[in-house]
């Protein structure tokens, strides 16, 4: 039977700093995704399906960019009196020195809120990160967390081996129990790696990570308990006591840590919906403005791509996304790019292997990337502007460029 008590928390994460200019100045789980959601839509959306209704999102950064878009929880039915979505942002003057401000890693923030969750005393505690895309239904892996007896459920996938070292590697038996787990590993032995979302018992967690703090903290700094990360110090310590169990996660599952892959999903769900976008009776749910329809005037072209409400292309669009309110004018050119709201593509101007964030304006005749930039796999042909910023008429911006937030280049 699944847990009639579950505590989800949501890891909203920090400065998300690999995504370069985008997250200056917005939290990382606010960052659009196929025009019309925001990143953190697709845990709730997956946790409201799964019948999850105690959310905590934890926001380390700009916590700001994200309560105007979660709305007390309303698109998710988890703005309620009793339960619901609850926001947990760091605080001053609450415990000690390694309880107070920001946390210093995923693990370390639980560690920090550990007293609450003994407090709430769920049934178990269901930790994921917010910036993947995948559809799953969590009840799935609490079953096997029950049926195995474990003390964490590790939910798995697959990569391929030459990118696991980006993620924590996972060996396990045939019954399923993890035998190893390597955190971002140099030369990876496995391409199953951990998705970053997980089920804890939370005796079990409360007790471990007590047990490291008195081993760690004497040798960290003042202000951090010295567990950063889960796969640091939590997930060996776990697998060491013999208690932690594997659930594959079924279908299509990316991380959009990084500019390159940001952009990689995207061209990956142009023409198919993987299972994720458009899947009845679990619909990605957001909260979005009303808009008037899309337009496509006499003479553009628009080719395996994805326009949101409110864009008016009378140009050329090809393997990119629109966000709302995008105006590509005649003449204009938009390859293998994602353009993010109400940014304006001026005429006779070309937008390629670019991110191009919201309210930006791409002058006539500009050039932002390059037509033959590398392949998708080179995180370092990616083209960025960051929002509300400015690409003067005729300026070219080389394959690689970033342009920090308000510049006019």
């Amino acid at each position: 039977m699944v847990a009639h008590r579950v505590l989800a928390i949501v890891q909203a994460g920090g400065a998300g700093g690999r995504m370069d200019v985008l997250t200056r100045e917005r939290a990382k789980p606010a960052l659009p995704f196929a025009g019309v959601y925001q990143l953190l839509d697709f845990p709730l959306s997956n946790l409201t399906h799964s019948g999850c209704t105690d959310v905590w999102l934890s926001v380390q950064f700009q916590g700001s960019t994200l309560e105007e878009q979660v709305a007390n929880g309303r698109p998710w039915d988890l703005d309620r009196n009793v339960g619901g979505l609850r926001l947990l942002m760091p605080q001053e003057g609450t415990g000690t020195l390694d309880e107070d401000g920001f946390a210093k890693g995923n693990a370390d923030l639980l560690f920090r809120i550990r007293d609450q969750v003994q407090e709430f005393a769920p049934e178990v505690v269901l930790v994921m990160s917010a910036d993947h895309i995948y559809r799953f239904d969590y009840r799935d892996a609490i079953v096997t967390h029950h049926e195995q007896g474990a003390e964490c459920t590790v939910v798995t996938t697959e990569v391929p081996i030459e990118d696991a070292s980006n993620h924590a590697t996972v060996e396990h038996d045939d019954e399923g129990r993890v035998t190893r787990l390597d955190y971002k590993p140099e030369e990876p032995t496995t391409g199953t790696v951990a998705t970053e979302v997980f089920v804890y018992d939370p005796e079990v967690l409360v007790e471990v990570l007590g047990e490291l703090h008195r081993e760690l903290s004497a040798d960290s700094e003042p202000g951090d308990t010295g567990l950063g990360d889960f796969g640091d110090h939590l997930l060996p310590r776990l697998v060491e006591r013999g208690k932690v169990v594997a659930h594959r996660m079924p279908g299509y599952w990316r991380d959009l840590g990084q500019p390159h892959l940001y952009l990689t999903a995207h061209r990956e769900l142009l023409t198919d919906d993987r299972d994720v976008l458009g899947v009845p009776g679990w619909t990605i749910l957001t909260r979005q403005p009303q808009r008037q329809p899309a337009r496509v005037l006499d003479g553009a072209t628009v080719a395996d791509s994805m326009l949101s409400p409110g864009c008016r292309v009378a140009g050329e669009v090809v393997r990119s996304v629109l966000g709302p309110g995008v105006v590509v004018e005649e003449g204009a050119r938009v390859v293998d790019s994602v353009v993010f709201s109400n940014t304006v593509v001026r005429r006779g101007a070309a937008v390629h292997r670019s991110i191009v964030d919201t309210r930006c304006e791409v002058g006539a005749g500009a050039r932002v990337g390059e037509p033959d930039a590398p392949a998708y796999d080179d995180p370092d042909a990616v083209t960025i502007v960051g929002r509300h910023s400015v690409v003067g008429e005729g300026v070219v911006l080389a394959a690689g460029s970033r342009l920090e937030p308000g510049t006019t280049a």
